[in-house]
C-alpha cells in the first residue's frame, strides 16, 4: 500500500509531515520527572543530556562550548567561522549584531567581507585546544567542500568528535574542481568517531551509516536561520525524515550484524516541544542553534545566522533577530520564567518522557503519536 498522491497527471508525491503535525499520547502509566535518565553515549563519550551545540558563530564560541560541555551536553565549534579567522572576532560579531535591521542587503554584503578572511590552521589548533584543556569533550565541524583541506589539523589538533555538516552530505561528495570526498575511505582513516550531515531520507541515511559514520544528522540544519527552501525548493519535513532515518538504522543494525548508528535531528528545533517530539519519532539526540542563540553567553548578542547567510556566491539565511532569555544553563535546566518552550528544555523532556511513561530515551523512542494538523507536501 502507498500513500503517494497525485499533484498532477505526470506527477506523485509521497505525503510528509512536520513536527507541527504530530504529538505525543499520554500513557496509562506515567512516572516522576526525577526518576527519568537523559543520558546520551556515542562511541566512547557519554553525555548527561542528549543536546548537541549547533556548529554556528551565533551560537557556539571556545567560551559556550566548554560551558555547553561542563553542563553536560557537547558544543561543536564551527572550525571554517570567524574564531579561526580572526585572533580576536569579538569585534565582528559586536558590529554583525548592531548592523541595521531593516536593510537585509547590506547586512548581507557586510557579513560576506567579514567572512571573506581566510581561514588560518593555526588558529584550528588554537581553538581546539583552548577546549581540550578546559576538560571537555573537544568537538569540531567542517563542510564537506573544506574537509580534505582541513581534517589532518583538526584530527592532529586533538578532537574527539568530528562533525561534517552542510545543507546535505552525501557518501560521495563529488567535484570537477577538487578530489571528490570518498567518506567512507575518508571515515576508515580516521580515529575518531565522525557525524555527518544532513540527510532526510532513508536511501541516502543508508549509504552515510554504510561509510562507517557514528551519526547521522537529520534534517539541514539552521531552521530559523534559512531560507534553503525558498531559495532551492528543499525542505525536509522532520517528522517524516526522522522516522525515515530511524528506519535506515534499524535496517542497518541487522544489515553490519550490530552496529548502531546514532540519529541526530538537526534543524527547525526552536523549542522544547519540537526537541521532543524529534526524540520520539526516532533520534538519539538533537543538534541545536536557536534554542541555545537565546541565552546569554551566546556570541551572537541576541542574533542567530548560520554559514548560509554569508555564502560568497549564493547566501540563503537571514540574520535572524532572538529574544534572550536567561543564562545558558536556564536554558537548559531552567528555573523558566517563559512558558514558550525556550528555557529548561531537559526539564521540559523529563516531564514528557514521565508523562508518556518512559525512564530512558531509547524507550521514550517507542512513544505513541498522533497526527493533530494538516499535512506537509
Amino acid at each position: 500500500m502507498t500513500n503517494d498522491i497525485e499533484i498532477g497527471r505526470s506527477k506523485r508525491a509521497r505525503r510528509t509531515y512536520s513536527l507541527d503535525d504530530v504529538a505525543l499520547v499520554p500513557a496509562r502509566r506515567t512516572r516522576d520527572p526525577r526518576d527519568v535518565n537523559t543520558e546520551w553515549q556515542i562511541d566512547a563519550f557519554k553525555f548527561e543530556t542528549p543536546v548537541l551545540g549547533a556548529p554556528m558563530d551565533s551560537v557556539m564560541s571556545p567560551e559556550t562550548a566548554i560551558t555547553l560541555g561542563k553542563l553536560g551536553g557537547v558544543g561543536v565549534l564551527n572550525l571554517e567561522g570567524l574564531w579561526t579567522r580572526y585572533e580576536d572576532p569579538e569585534p565582528y560579531l559586536e558590529e554583525i549584531s548592531l548592523l541595521a535591521r531593516d536593510d537585509m542587503s547590506h547586512v548581507t554584503r557586510r557579513m560576506q567581507e567579514i567572512y571573506a578572511e581566510p581561514i588560518k590552521e593555526g588558529l584550528i589548533t588554537e581553538r581546539l585546544a583552548q577546549i581540550r584543556d578546559a576538560g571537555v569533550v573537544v568537538a569540531g565541524s567542517l563542510t564537506p567542500q573544506r574537509t580534505q583541506e582541513y581534517y589532518k589539523t583538526v584530527v592532529n589538533a586533538g578532537t574527539d568528535l568530528f562533525v561534517i555538516r552542510g545543507t546535505t552530505v552525501s557518501a560521495e561528495h563529488v567535484s570537477q574542481n577538487q578530489e571528490p570526498l570518498d567518506l567512507k575511505k575518508f571515515i576508515y582513516e580516521l580515529d575518531v568517531p565522525v557525524i555527518v550531515g544532513g540527510a532526510a531520507g532513508y536511501t541516502p541515511a543508508l549509504h552515510l551509516m554504510r561509510t562507517g559514520a557514528a551519526g547521522v544528522l537529520v534534517g539541514f540544519g539552521g531552521g530559523a536561520t534559512t531560507t534553503t527552501r525558498r531559495a532551492l525548493g528543499i525542505h525536509a519535513a522532520m517528522a517524516s525524515a526522522i522516522s525515515d532515518v530511524a528506519a535506515a538504522r534499524s535496517d542497518y543494525l541487522d544489515e553490519s550484524g550490530g552496529r548502531y548508528v546514532h540519529v541526530i535531528a538537526d534543524g527547525g528545533l526552536g523549542q522544547s516541544g519540537d526537541i521532543i517530539k524529534a526524540m520520539a519519532m526516532g533520534a538519539d539526540a538533537v543538534m541545536i542553534g536557536a534554542p541555545l542563540a537565546r541565552a546569554k553567553e551566546a556570541p551572537g548578542r541576541g542574533y542567530h545566522w548560520g554559514p548560509e547567510a554569508h555564502h560568497h556566491e549564493f547566501p540563503r539565511g537571514t540574520r535572524t533577530p532572538m529574544n534572550q532569555v536567561g543564562s545558558l544553563e536556564e536554558v537548559l535546566y531552567g528555573p523558566s520564567h517563559h512558558v514558550d518552550g525556550t528555557s529548561n528544555l531537559i526539564g521540559a523532556m523529563r516531564r514528557a518522557m514521565a508523562t508518556t511513561g518512559y525512564s530512558t530515551l531509547k524507550e521514550f523512542q517507542r512513544s505513541e503519536v498522533v497526527l493533530t494538523g494538516r499535512p506537509q507536501y
